[in-house]
């Protein structure tokens, strides 16, 4: 049996994960229950999905801490440092404006809040709001570990991290131990030891990820609204719509026009985007989108470790570009309020900055009350669109995953340090092994 599952490859692995997935979830459906006390199916695959994205966000601040760290240190062996830096953001925020531009317009063509059977009496403002006092505050580190505490209803205290501020403890703890020279050397010796160390434990985790996929997506296909669909189709029609050109239009227009094979990313990208859909958490998906981005696209690893972090919190088309932006015309149209050229103008100034600003507290609802309290629109319009936000992640945490691979492949393409015999190798995620060496970073050329 476990000859035989060896030789089944990782990515068909996942995709029987997928299938099974499916069919269980409509199994655990079907079996009854509810949130508050759900049937045994629902709740083992509930835990199967849940204990896997803990175990990856476990990681998460190890992994970005230490990989900025060495990565900052290596950088130092390639050409243009800091032109990588402002090309990566030059992409995202052209993508981004990309990204938004068809979400206004698919808004206006598809008119998402007609024949919406939602009552006004679900209009409620929600208890996260996002504001660009956000953006400032989250750049600035609450303690040396970037740990947040909030308290639960039974009294106890449960700690998260901000991505955000470990990125910039990290930058700041990199460029020092550059400045310090030699001395530095046994810390940074360390951090790549130690590095080397996460990364093996990431890789048993990754492993786990077809069974994950099972629980994940069952969850899902079980407890999700998915019979709200009907009461906001057109919207939901739009959004799915939009996320569908960016991710198949779009992003393989970029790809053909920097001279890189549609199917190769595709194909390289695929464990990051297809976990990204079933856990709906592009933090969660990070080890595995850095990890896909140095093994099977052929990023550099002291590129790939700033970029891609730094794409989890800020590089978000599906959540902070196409979601946003169709949910404010359809909130607009539900209270009868119009839009002029400034609104939308407005609309895309937020969704290329605004990612930025939820950073510290990222979620496409927060995005949202972000967008719509800058154009003054009411934020109990959010409530309206609670019903089907789940079904909606999925497919906008993929798209952002996606987005958060491709830039960092076509700036390495572009700048000359994209290993391509490592990309024009990729078959459906086969390179992540546990053999697969981390690629060193290549030098650019002038």
């Amino acid at each position: 049996m476990l000859a035989s599952l060896r030789r089944i490859s990782f990515g068909q692995q996942v995709l029987i994960g997928l299938v099974l997935g499916v069919i269980l979830g409509i199994v655990a459906r079907n079996m009854g229950g509810s949130a508050d006390n759900p049937n045994w199916l629902t709740e083992t695959l509930t835990i199967v999905g849940s204990s896997f994205v803990s175990l990856l966000r476990t990681i998460v601040p190890a992994l970005v801490f230490l990989a900025i760290v060495t990565s900052i240190a290596n950088l130092k062996q390639v050409t243009g440092a800091a032109r990588l830096a402002w090309q990566t953001l030059l992409w995202f925020a052209a993508t981004a404006l990309i990204a938004v531009g068809i979400g206004i317009t698919l808004g206006l063509v598809i008119d998402p809040a007609r024949g919406a059977q939602v009552s006004a009496d679900a209009a409620t403002a929600p208890e996260s709001t996002g504001s660009w006092l956000d953006f400032l505050t989250g750049l600035i580190p609450a303690n040396i570990l970037g740990l947040e505490g909030s308290a639960a209803g039974d009294g106890s205290i449960g700690f998260d991290f901000n991505v955000l501020q470990i990125l910039i403890m990290a930058i700041a703890v990199g460029i020092a131990a550059l400045k310090v020279g030699e001395e530095a050397e046994p810390f940074l010796t360390f951090a790549r030891s130690a590095l080397s160390v996460v990364q093996k434990v990431l890789w048993w985790v990754i492993r786990l990820a077809p069974i994950a996929t099972v629980g994940l997506l069952g969850n899902a296909v079980a407890s999700y609204g998915w019979d709200a669909i009907s009461s906001l189709g057109r919207f939901t029609g739009a959004i799915y719509l939009g996320l569908a050109i960016v991710l198949l239009v779009v992003y393989p227009v970029l790809l053909r026009l920097n001279g890189l094979s549609v199917r190769r990313f595709y194909a390289g990208a695929w464990p990051a985007i297809q976990l990204g859909f079933v856990s709906r958490s592009s933090i969660g998906t990070l080890p595995v989108t850095q990890s896909v981005a140095e093994r099977n696209l052929g990023v550099p690893r002291s590129y790939a470790s700033f970029a891609v972090p730094l794409g989890a919190t800020t590089k978000m088309d599906g959540c902070a570009a196409i979601y946003p932006a169709i949910a404010a015309i359809f909130v607009a149209q539900f209270f009868g309020v119009s839009l002029g050229m400034t609104d939308y103008l407005l609309i895309a100034f937020v969704s290329v900055l605004g990612s930025a600003a939820t950073a510290g507290v990222t979620g496409a609802v927060v995005m949202l009350t972000l967008t719509l309290s800058t154009l003054g629109l009411p934020l109990e319009g959010v409530g309206l669109l609670l019903a089907v936000d789940p079904i909606l992640d999925m497919g906008r945490t993929a798209t952002n995953v996606a987005g958060q691979a491709l830039v960092p492949t076509i700036v390495a393409r572009r700048e000359g340090i994209l290993d391509q015999a490592a990309y024009d190798a990729t078959t459906h995620g086969e390179a992540l092994t546990p053999e697969g060496s981390v690629r060193q970073p290549v030098p650019a050329t002038a």
